[in-house]
């Protein structure tokens, strides 16, 4: 409040001792502090006071409004929550709806056709190599024809 040290405070004290005298310093030292208490007291009623008008006149909401019309994160998170509520508005009847719907039912067609593509080729080199495996194998000769 006023901006004193140590060594100014311990200087005060001093020439009040000696000025005022041992006796009358506690004495002079308490009345400092009413002093001082009555004063911190009226400058917080004084405050309250000036707060309450100020809430009265609105001076707090102008003061909110004008803080959050300067702040540019506000502004920007404000029209991030505006463009993601045009998202979550989704309509499945409008054009876009259609053509999504549209665009899944191909995907699926086009899953179903390679699944079927690939099934057929798994089936097909199961069968050639069942094929191989034959021919590659001697075949052996049954005993009929060994005895001929």
């Amino acid at each position: 409040m006023f901006d004193l040290g140590l060594t100014e405070l311990l200087l005060i004290g001093i020439v009040a001792l000696i000025i005022v005298g041992p006796k009358d310093l506690p004495v002079l030292f308490r009345r400092v502090g009413e002093f001082v208490g009555r004063m911190k007291g009226m400058a917080r009623e004084f405050t309250s006071a000036m707060n309450d008008a100020a809430d009265e006149a609105g001076v707090k909401d102008v003061a909110k409004t004008m803080r959050a019309a300067t702040n540019p994160i506000k502004t920007g998170l404000d029209k991030v929550g505006e463009t993601t509520k045009e998202f979550t508005n989704f309509d499945p009847l409008s054009e876009t709806g259609k053509l999504a719907a549209q665009r899944e039912d191909a995907s699926k067609k086009i899953h179903k056709v390679t699944d079927k593509r690939q099934n057929d080729k798994k089936g097909s080199t199961a069968v050639t190599k069942s094929e191989k495996n034959n021919k590659s194998r001697p075949k052996k000769k049954s005993k009929s024809e060994n005895k001929k």
